[in-house]
């Protein structure tokens, strides 16, 4: 059986004033021809389809068009809500989609047999027991209990999120043996583990233990699909625990990045395979990094990887502690009549009174609420532990306000 895992579109994402909906309708037809080439039988997206809990009409539109024209493929799907995702809207379609070979997980149910999926395989036959487990918010799992610390906190939910995965790894195997005991079973999650390198653009949606869920306490399935995390790597160097990435770059962080899709093959005995399919760059996004002479020779580079119709778009960051008052102005006639558009200017963080030049430069616009609040903080005298679960908590807090959207 063949599985594409993919995860965290993010569809309807707004980048620092651009929209990315060219790059994901590229993407998606993209995807639609790896479908046909790879004769894949179920595509898996592991979380965070929507960028927000209400993404625009066009987002939606996408998703739409998306499952239709993969029904005419004749592979199945499986969609997976993430911590970006809106159960509610997200389940809203759930039943009409159903009857289009798409099956959606939105959020964690009262019972677990909703997330226990028999995948088939093109020909109707089963290939594959699924535990199609979506982002786990506290709330689904965990009921709070009065004079807990924030610790005994954490670890109730990391043990209460393992405890929810081997319970219906049991069901999977009783559901396999019901067919003959000779299928695979494979997990899915969107949450972050030991070891995973995130970016810029990922927010951290647990604190304390749960920063890392550790990978013994998954299920020992076949191939475990992991989302949340935007670049595509092993989970401690094994082969069967795998986040995909995100397809197209999210933050300049990722610019320089190797985007892919998994494409997993299974057999009754197991994995016998993962390829990662690179996903081609539909719009140029390159973080520069210099001096102001450098700068102006690495966005004469970077133009020719443009166009009129679609040019680069740029991060640049300044080096170096000079306060220049005509930043902006001198950047700007480096581009000027080259195919760039220049997203973010940043001054590289150094002394105190660099940091304090740059934010008198940026706008709210151009700052995401995390990077407002590290500002804020670097303006305290903490000690680093104490910053990093400051940063903790306040994560947490955003990842609670975006799951209730």
């Amino acid at each position: 059986m063949r599985i594409l895992h993919t995860s965290d579109w993010h569809l309807g994402q707004h980048f620092m004033g651009k929209t990315r909906e060219a790059e994901h309708r590229a993407f998606l037809a993209w995807l639609l021809e790896q479908v046909r080439v790879q004769a894949v039988d179920t595509v898996l997206v592991a979380g965070d389809i929507f960028d927000t809990g209400a993404p625009p009409s066009y987002a939606r539109e996408l998703y739409n068009q998306f499952v239709v024209e993969l029904r005419q493929t004749g592979a199945e799907l499986v969609i997976l809500g993430g911590n970006h995702d809106s159960v509610a809207m997200l389940g809203e379609s759930k039943t009409l989609l159903a009857q289009l070979g798409t099956r959606v997980i939105p959020g964690v149910g009262i019972d677990l047999h909703e997330q226990l999926l028999v995948l088939n395989r093109r020909d109707g036959s089963p290939g594959a027991v699924l535990c199609a487990i979506p982002f786990i918010r506290p709330r689904d799992v965990l009921q709070s209990q009065a004079g807990q610390s924030a610790q005994a906190k954490q670890t109730s939910l990391q043990q209460a999120i393992q405890e929810h995965y081997r319970s219906l790894y049991e069901l999977a195997e009783a559901r396999r043996e019901a067919h003959g005991g000779g299928l695979p079973i494979i997990a899915t999650g969107h949450l972050t583990t030991v070891g995973a390198s995130a970016s810029e653009s990922v927010r951290e949606i647990y604190v304390g233990a749960l920063e890392a869920f550790p990978t013994n306490a998954f299920p020992p399935a076949a191939y475990i699909a992991l989302g949340h995390i935007h670049k595509p790597q092993k989970v401690g160097g094994l082969e069967h625990i795998r986040y995909c990435g995100s397809p197209i770059p999210l933050s300049f962080d990722e610019a320089r990045q190797q985007k892919e899709v998994l494409l997993v093959e299974l057999t009754a005995a197991g994995l016998a395979a993962v390829t990662a399919l690179p996903v081609p760059r539909f719009q140029p996004l390159i973080a520069l990094r210099g001096s102001l002479d450098e700068l102006r020779q690495q966005i004469a580079e970077a133009a020719a990887l443009g166009s009129a119709a679609q040019p680069v778009w740029l991060e640049v960051q300044v080096g170096g502690d000079d306060y220049l008052s005509d930043l902006q102005p001198r950047i700007a006639a480096f581009c000027e009549g080259l195919p760039v558009e220049v997203l973010r200017i940043r001054r590289e963080r150094g002394t105190a009174q660099a940091g304090l030049q740059r934010q008198a430069q940026e706008t709210l616009d151009e700052l995401s609420a995390e990077e407002v609040f590290d500002q804020r903080l670097a303006q305290e005298t903490l000690e680093a532990q104490q910053q990093q679960r400051l940063r903790g908590l306040y994560r947490q807090v955003l990842g609670e306000l975006e799951g209730e959207a």
